[in-house]
């Protein structure tokens, strides 16, 4: 599809000084972040996407993944040192990550996490460079009418697996869907709910919706439940033996198997839309405790444990971007914020990607495998730096990420009618975090309305009036019968599925 010199030309943009600079930089605030609990890789990518608005393409992709891969590694960190997970795919870390600091091994421990997380990362980066050409070839076979089929597909997986009941799922995709239908018709240029507003002509502001409903939202529940007591420092014991502070290669080699398990296991669930990367993580533990011979000593300081976690956990980055890439997709909210890049950028996330920004593509391919180099050899030499950041004090850092926000909204959207909207939809993600709506269904669909709407339109079009027309479709109609196997699943199988898990538990 692409010739060779274009794919050198990207992978020179990539490994230029300035790109170099922006994945080091986004790699730092990642790891910084990530070690902090209660903000996270996410809302630093929200807070940081205005900031992206006067660079390159490259560079601002570049920043938003180098953050996004160092808070995978970051997040680990509180999880083994304090038990309490950085971001929520570390949270299965925890389980043998702290009872290994509590042995006096948290250097051991945090190592492993290191070495798994990056090696996670470059396999399912590697697939992702192997087959997201031939998809996004795939792709462009399909019709219009397939295309809505497969959307329809990928929202009621998203709506199911993300959230407490796939009807909440829905009603947070619908809501999404009409936020998006504020200002002009796609079709017909049409203003639709703007009363009066003329600011509205073009829509929600991204950043505004992207910021309010991921970062503020959070910062606000944060603060609310913020405890007057400050976290204490980590305090590593001195005069370790030299086993207690590092990873052998020898040791490393001893959990090879894991990790491949770990890496397939995330990378699997990575590509399709809505898993996440948590869920990869605690399948992956579960999968390694039931093959183990002696599954008794997870829990009390395996380090196999750690190894499954975190390789799970880190290989989804790269696989998230499998949909997003092939076919405009995302799959997560940090692949919902890398297409909210694009579309800031004038980009269109798709199949024809790979035709019209092709150079752009192998740069961005070129930046992660860059951004796992930076990562490894930051969370190397930072691994002592990163374990003070967790007694940071709560209400320096949560003040300071709401003036951040502030003020990339304000530039972003060139005035104060920007932070209004994000303040209005801070709260809307406050309410409907308290409720059980999930705020990632909601995102997704937002970003995802317009081409939603439009390809609904195209569908009808097409069709009309004529659903028989449907039996020539024969790949829609079986991504519409997945849809509705899929809430059917979802909404009748999957809650006796989860009740019999929580008895099992309870009577361990």
């Amino acid at each position: 599809m692409l010739d060779f010199a274009t794919i050198l030309a990207g992978l020179g943009d990539a490994f230029s000084p300035t790109n170099l600079i922006f994945v080091i930089a986004g790699i730092i605030i990642g790891q910084f972040v990530g070690a902090i609990p209660g903000i996270g890789p996410v809302m630093t990518m929200a807070i940081a996407i205005p900031f992206t608005f006067i660079l390159n393409p490259l560079p601002a992709l570049s920043l938003l993944i180098g953050i996004h891969k160092g808070g995978l590694v970051g997040g680990a960190i509180p999880a083994i040192l304090i038990n309490t997970p950085g971001t929520p795919d570390a949270a299965a870390t925890a389980l043998d990550g702290y009872p290994l600091t509590k042995k006096g091994k948290p250097l051991k421990a945090t190592k492993m996490a290191l070495y798994s997380s990056i090696t996670g990362d470059v396999f399912s980066d590697l697939v992702l460079i192997t087959v997201s050409v031939p998809l996004a070839a795939l792709a462009l076979k399909m019709g219009l009418i397939e295309i809505f089929a497969l959307m329809i597909f990928s929202f009621s997986i998203i709506a199911g697996l993300v959230g407490d009941t796939i009807s909440k799922g829905i009603i947070a995709a619908c809501l999404g869907i009409l936020c998006a239908c504020i200002g002009l018709d796609p079709e017909n240029s049409t203003p639709r709910f703007i009363f009066g507003n003329f600011t509205l002509y073009d829509g929600l502001p991204i950043a505004s919706v992207a910021i309010g409903m991921l970062a503020v939202s959070e910062i606000f529940r944060r603060l609310a439940s913020m405890e007057n007591a400050t976290r204490a420092a980590i305090v590593i014991p001195k005069n370790q033996s030299p086993e207690d502070t590092r990873i052998s290669f020898k040791e490393y080699w001893a959990v090879r198997y894991t990790l491949l398990r770990g890496a397939t296991i995330g990378t699997i669930l990575g590509a399709i839309p809505g898993v996440g990367s948590t869920a990869a993580a605690f399948m992956s533990y579960a999968f390694q405790k039931n093959s183990s011979k002696n599954p008794n000593s997870y829990g009390k300081g395996n380090i196999k444990g750690i190894a499954a976690t975190e390789s799970a956990n880190s290989s989804v980055a790269g696989a998230d971007f499998i949909p997003l890439l092939t076919l405009g997709l995302p799959g997560s909210a940090s692949a919902a914020l890398i297409i909210s890049a694009f579309l800031v950028q004038g980009i269109q996330p798709g199949p024809l990607l790979f035709q019209e920004q092709g150079r752009l593509i192998y740069g961005l391919f070129g930046a992660m495998i860059m951004a796992n180099m930076v990562n490894f050899g930051v969370g190397l030499f930072g691994m002592r730096l990163w374990i003070k950041i967790v007694s940071a004090p709560e209400s320096v850092i949560f003040s300071s990420a709401i003036l951040l926000c502030i003020v990339g909204v304000y530039l972003s959207t060139g005035g104060m009618f920007g932070v209004v909207i994000m303040l209005i939809f801070a709260l809307l993600g406050y309410i409907m975090n308290m409720l059980g709506f999930p705020t990632v269904v909601f995102i997704i669909a937002f970003f995802l309305g317009d081409r939603f709407e439009l390809s609904l339109g195209q569908t009808l079009n097409i069709l009309d009036g004529d659903y028989a027309d449907l039996v020539n479709h024969p790949v829609a109609i079986g991504l519409i019968l997945l849809a509705m196997g899929s809430i059917y699943f979802f909404m009748f199988k999957m809650p006796n599925a989860t009740k019999n898990t929580t008895d099992e538990l309870s009577e361990d």
